[in-house]
């Protein structure tokens, strides 16, 4: 109903329908500046994730210190995490050395990998993987939940796995309990692609179809006599409906200059709001030797096995699309997870991203991150940031405000996710697609808020309810002093 009115409403306003944004109820992030229209003294900043300990040591023999390509999912049916990943102790890429392993989670904090027995490995089944002899597989088998209503059960599941050239490309497979798998049919099912990273696909509930982002390269796949890139590793996305027949890929856009390798992207509807994808994606840094002597004899062993191992250097950013565009937005140049201070870091592939950015608490979420890529002390890192908190709206002591460019929501109260220093708050004002303040919504009718707090109602002098101006454009002015919102929504 709304957006049959809104070519009325830009007429009685004097505003363009294209320039009014239906926000309707659902959650806003401030990771990009698509509802920004003016700032003063104001930011976005970033708030990069905090360190919260080991989740997985990599030290079974069967997965080694070139274990990659993680998935982590939460079931919230099973009520329980699930971990995927390559095992490969030092076998060549897209070979039958190759395993994919599987571990689970109560809480997203302690792992457990258990005795699956499904497979043979020096002489045992008591192990955690999940496949083998299935290459080429096993190199990025990257899985997801189907939340598609509707979906047969024995297709609750579904993946999609291998590799460019003699493979094919990416075939789809799909499973009943997410430990057994087959395929939905023999040939590839994307087949237009460099697909040597992980390829991560998802059902989308904004977009009503199936969606994949896999690796291409800007300057069109690599030297056949040098093998090296022609142009930088980059994302291409592609769409289906039955996550068989698909549309032919199209490259993401970026409101930046490609000026970067993005290796892997790791893009996933975000669970608290599903219409934005985020992607904790890493940024890889090809022939930048950053160590020194003394870290280099450290590492003497380790490079016997990987000698590439010291010659470049990498770390997770943060990019983020929004449902049914192909577009990235980079906010945010700078990394989001650093290699940080220990040395082992600061080596080839280290800090990639797993595919997965799960809650973990009542205002808590997790990502996990890859350390010591290459090394014998191989293992999986378990980050922290609090809800919503990718990134903020931010002012310091000295304070500044932002307007919004003229929205459309649905429901009763505003409600925030904000956090402010014992002198901070933040004060809102509703005006009109115009500008004009709103009579009893203006500054000096707010409530202004200082507090730590997920989820917050901003109030007025009448009180807090909006329902009034439900339906109409208007703009809000976010006024803030030593303060940080990290998200909104009218509900």
């Amino acid at each position: 109903m709304l957006r049959s009115l809104l070519p009325f409403l830009a007429l009685c306003t004097g505003i363009a329908s294209a320039e009014i944004t239906n926000i309707g109820s659902r959650r806003e992030l401030f990771v990009d500046r698509l509802l920004i229209d003016q700032m003063q003294e104001a930011t976005l900043r970033l708030h990069p994730p905090e360190e919260a300990g080991i989740a997985v040591k990599f030290d079974q023999p069967w997965e080694g210190r070139f274990s990659a390509y993680i998935t982590v999912i939460h079931n919230d049916e099973a009520k329980k995490f699930q971990m995927y990943y390559r095992g490969n102790a030092g076998f060549k890429d897209g070979s039958s050395g190759e395993v994919t392993c599987y571990a689970e989670s109560a809480d997203g904090k302690t792992w457990e990998k258990p005795k699956l027995g499904l497979h043979e490995i020096n002489g045992s089944k008591d192990n955690n993987v999940m496949l083998a002899n299935l290459a080429p597989y096993t190199h990025n088998f990257a899985p997801f939940i189907d939340q598609r209503p509707g979906v047969p059960k024995e297709q609750r599941y579904k993946a999609l796995a291998g590799l460019g050239g003699k493979s094919g490309g990416l075939s789809a497979f799909v499973s009943a309990d997410g430990l057994h798998w087959q395929k939905m049919q023999e040939a590839a099912v994307i087949t237009k692609g460099a697909f040597d990273s992980q390829n991560v696909s998802f059902w989308s509930e904004a977009e009503q179809c199936y969606v994949a982002y896999f690796r291409v390269f800007t300057g069109g796949g690599v030297d056949e006599k040098t093998w090296k890139p022609k142009g930088v590793r980059w994302v291409s996305r592609a769409t289906s409906k039955d996550f068989i027949h698909w549309t032919d890929a199209v490259q993401m856009t970026c409101d930046q200059p490609l000026v970067d390798h993005i290796y892997i992207n790791q893009t996933n509807p975000y669970f608290n709001a599903p219409h934005l994808y985020i992607s904790t994606a890493a940024r890889f840094m090809p022939k930048k030797d950053v160590l020194d002597e003394q870290a280099k004899k450290y590492l003497a062993e380790d490079t016997k096995a990987y000698p590439a191992l010291i010659q470049d250097c990498s770390e997770a950013v943060l990019m983020t699309s929004r449902a049914g565009t192909t577009a990235y937005n980079r906010s945010f140049m700078e990394g989001f997870v650093r290699p940080g201070l220990h040395f082992r870091n600061w080596t080839s592939r280290s800090n990639y991203p797993a595919c997965g950015v799960v809650r973990t608490g009542k205002s808590e979420m997790s990502l996990y991150v890859e350390r010591h890529y290459g090394q014998s002390t191989a293992l999986l890192q378990r980050f922290t940031l609090r809800l919503d908190g990718f990134a903020s709206l931010h002012a310091d002591y000295g304070g500044g405000e932002m307007t919004t460019k003229p929205i459309i929501f649905t429901g009763k109260a505003l409600h925030m996710n904000l956090s402010t220093g014992a002198a901070g708050s933040v004060a809102v004002e509703i005006q009109d697609a115009e500008g004009k303040p709103l009579p009893g919504f203006t500054l000096d009718d707010c409530k202004a808020v200082s507090y730590d707090d997920i989820d917050r109602v901003i109030g007025w002098k009448t009180g807090s309810d909006v329902s009034a101006l439900a339906g109409k454009p208007v703009r809000l002015r976010w006024v803030l002093k030593d303060a940080d919102v990290y998200s909104f929504r009218f509900e």
